[in-house]
């Protein structure tokens, strides 16, 4: 009887896996059971990782499903099965799924986070990730590339994910066409939320990279849809496609300072896109155009400040028969169906024209091909204020576009430019104050341009048989949030929005001030009610600190009395530093700040204000490999030092740059022995911002090394510099600084009282990266 039943029970169980598909479940625990789940996996089969911590885990998920019946991998819970440590997921088969996994706490100790792909010979054909995160998942050393997310083989999805944080070098995501049995790919990207990609202080810190310049003439169709990307500033191709037919469809890119860049390859679509600025950057741009047959319709530009290579609309010259992995020639581009609205100077032609640097620039990287057969037509260009009244730049001379029945709101002079008309517009806001905007005149004039037809609707999908100019038919019932992020990413995931833990400590003895770094939560304040503190050893700074006086009418003074080389204050990876009304001394073997050589993988930031600092070797000293986001000074005092702010460890001229802020504002500066600021970005590059300086309203006196070709600010290949209103005397160096007229540095309002100078060379010669 007992055989009998247990019969039974088989015979019934087996009926039921089979009524459901011959699907089967398996949790496992650890990864000798996932790997055996793996490795006897069916056609329908789940197999489902406990929740809890993986560490150092090396998931290689090979295996084949059925189109009707794929192989899950998943989560117990979602976002409770945590990957972290030196771990990476590989997939490699047919129709297998990942879903709900959560990377943190970690690195990859191999070239990708996920891989679709095991090895040369096992690619993923028809695969999917879902509802995954991978947040700081960075390399400790910034300089080691990786890619988050690499995609090989055919037909792979990535959707509904969160990536976020990667600090180090190389694109977060990369489609990899190396052979034919990558190529015809059609990838998907879709309602994915790409999480704060923080700047890199050099190139190799795109968003996503779609192949490369030696697969630049093969056809991929990746489509990249409905994702939201927010503020990923790594450089300024936040996504460089660089293959054919690719597609950019309703993507919502939120303060991202950068650009959608058409790199290489050609007849991409750009439709239905949100481009979003900010008032207080000027890096924010569109759309980059570069090569053959773009179509760029439908897409709307708002508040945007970027200019050249961040302009909204940036076509650019390209180089006469150009090298693969330079620019060609822009050609049979279509931009029609667009709003730009409250955007400076939106189009902007002949971009990256550099004709007048043929001295100093070989032959082959001359960009003298102006853009040509290109249709500009049935646009809106609308200001709510006037931000500016150029609509139209050219950097050359005009090539062959043919503008056509662009209506410009009031605001705007469209004298001199055919194509353009001035007409009424009406604006409303949606639910985050974006004014959308179309034209008043529904008979307004249009042009039929060739296969215009084919752009059947607007990008709220409504459908153009009421056919109006600009990326918006009608805004009467228009009820849509552009910035509505519960669309995108995993359900399950909500980013963190701070340390609510932080508190305000009072210490008064070096042992308790020692004791609250330890002991710190990021955001803390700690307050030193004391005279004085002598400190013997350095501190180490794991979390954002503010560090200030008690008392804002009495300094508190921190003497640091340690002879070793050593920093005072040591800086872990992200922290934020601020030091508020002290007087901080050191002895000429200390630096006063420095970054952790040991993790130097996200950027930190150095705030002073109302200090004194003195008697250090130098106030901070970059290490290789190191960034520091934002270093500002002001209304302080800095004096008796050998050096002041170095910031060139990255010698090799690859583009890379150790800061991308240093701003000093009414500070007194003394008696520095050799340079104050020692800036240096080498090699000729243009895929960053490419690092910003200022320097306004400074009183500086008996500084600098002494010799006529000696720099006090020394600002080496740095793009962007402002040296405005300061004072200096007695400076024994032969220059102030040295500008690159080319690009934006400027001086304004300074007195020199000696034989010091600032001068500015038109043109700095620099290494060539390519």
């Amino acid at each position: 009887m007992k055989l009998f039943k247990t019969l039974t029970l088989l015979l019934f169980t087996s009926l039921i896996l089979t009524s459901c598909g011959n699907k089967v479940e398996n949790m496992v625990k650890n990864m000798a059971e996932l790997k055996s789940a793996i490795d006897d996996a069916q056609p329908g089969d789940v197999i489902v990782m406990s929740n809890g911590t993986w560490t150092d885990v090396e998931i290689d998920f090979k295996a084949n499903g059925l189109v009707d019946k794929p192989i899950v991998l998943k989560a117990e819970t979602p976002g409770q099965v945590f990957i972290e440590g030196q771990s990476f997921l590989k997939i490699a088969g047919q129709f297998l799924e990942v879903h709900d996994l959560y990377f943190r706490n970690g690195y990859t100790p191999i070239n990708a986070v996920i891989q679709f792909k095991s090895d040369k010979k096992n690619a993923a054909y028809d695969c999917k990730v879902v509802g995954c995160v991978i947040e700081n998942f960075t390399q400790l050393d910034r300089t080691k590339k990786d890619h988050w997310v690499e995609f090989w083989g055919q037909r792979n999805q990535l959707l509904s994910c969160y990536i976020a944080g990667k600090s180090n070098n190389g694109p977060t995501v990369r489609a990899e066409l190396k052979g034919n049995q990558h190529a015809n790919c059609h990838h998907l990207i879709a309602n994915n939320y790409f999480g704060p990609r923080p700047r890199r202080g050099g190139p190799r810190g795109e968003t996503m990279q779609l192949g490369d310049s030696y697969t630049s003439m093969v056809p991929s169709y990746i489509e990249v849809r409905d994702n939201f990307l927010d503020r990923c500033n790594g450089e300024v191709e936040v996504i460089s496609s660089k293959t054919n037919f690719n597609k950019f469809v309703n993507n919502v890119f939120y303060k991202c300072e950068g650009s959608l860049v058409l790199r290489h390859g050609n007849y991409a679509t750009i439709d239905s896109n949100w481009f979003i600025g900010d008032d207080n950057s000027d890096n924010i741009g569109g759309v980059r155009v570069i090569n053959t047959g773009h179509w760029i319709t439908n897409n709307y530009f708002y508040n945007l400040k970027g200019n050249e290579f961040r302009s909204a609309i940036a076509i650019m010259n390209g180089i006469p028969k150009s090298p693969l992995n330079r620019y060609n020639q822009v050609t049979d581009v279509v931009i029609a169906y667009n709003s730009w609205v409250d955007c400076i100077t939106p189009l902007q032609f002949s971009v990256g024209s550099n004709v007048n640097k043929s001295d100093v620039l070989p032959k082959s990287e001359i960009r003298s091909a102006l853009p040509i057969r290109t249709t500009v037509a049935n646009n809106v260009i609308y200001n709510s204020k006037t931000v500016s009244k150029d609509i139209v730049k050219y950097y050359d001379t005009p090539g062959d576009v043919d503008f056509q029945c662009n209506h410009v709101s009031e605001t705007n002079d469209v004298k001199g430019f055919d194509g353009f008309l001035i007409s009424e517009m009406n604006a409303i806001s949606d639910e985050t104050s974006i004014p959308f905007v179309e034209v008043a005149d529904p008979n307004a004039k249009l042009f039929d341009g060739f296969d215009f037809a084919k752009i059947k609707n607007d990008i709220f999908s409504n459908n153009r048989d009421a056919n109006h100019a600009g990326a918006i038919c009608a805004v009467k019932d228009v009820k849509y949030n552009v910035l509505n992020m519960d669309k995108y990413g995993p359900s399950w995931f909500v980013a963190s929005k701070g340390n609510a833990n932080a508190k305000r400590v009072t210490v008064k003895t070096s042992e308790e001030l020692y004791t609250s770094f330890e002991k710190a939560n990021s955001g803390d304040t700690i307050l030193i009610d004391a005279d004085v503190l002598t400190l013997s050893k350095n501190i180490e700074v794991t979390k954002s600190v503010v560090v200030a006086s008690a008392n804002k009418d009495q300094q508190v003074r921190l003497q640091f009395t340690s002879t070793d080389q050593a920093p005072a204050f040591e800086l872990g990876p992200g922290v934020d530093i601020n030091l508020q009304h002290l007087i901080v001394e050191g002895t000429k073997t200390l630096n006063c700040f420095e970054p952790n050589a040991k993790d130097m993988s996200i950027a930190a930031n150095v705030f002073v204000d109302n200090c004194t600092l003195s008697g250090f070797h130098s106030i901070y000293r970059s290490k290789k490999g190191s960034f520091t986001d934002t270093l500002k000074v002001v209304n302080s005092v800095m004096k008796n030092l050998v050096d002041g702010f170095i910031f060139d460890s990255e010698t090799d001229d690859k583009g890379d740059y150790n800061a991308e802020f240093l701003i000093f504002e009414n500070n007194q500066i003394s008696d520095v022995e050799n340079v104050f600021v020692d800036y240096h970005r080498g090699g000729y590059d243009e895929s960053t911002i490419g690092g910003n300086f200022v320097f306004n309203n400074n009183v500086v006196k008996r500084s600098g090394k002494l010799g006529s070709n000696a720099i006090l600010l020394k600002t080496n290949g740095i793009v962007n510099v402002q040296i405005l209103n300061n004072e200096f005397t007695s400076i024994k160096s032969g220059f102030v600084a040295r500008l690159w007229g080319e690009k934006n540095n400027v001086e304004s309002g300074n007195t020199i009282k000696g034989k010091s100078k600032i001068v500015t060379d038109e043109f700095v010669t620099q290494k060539l990266m390519y």
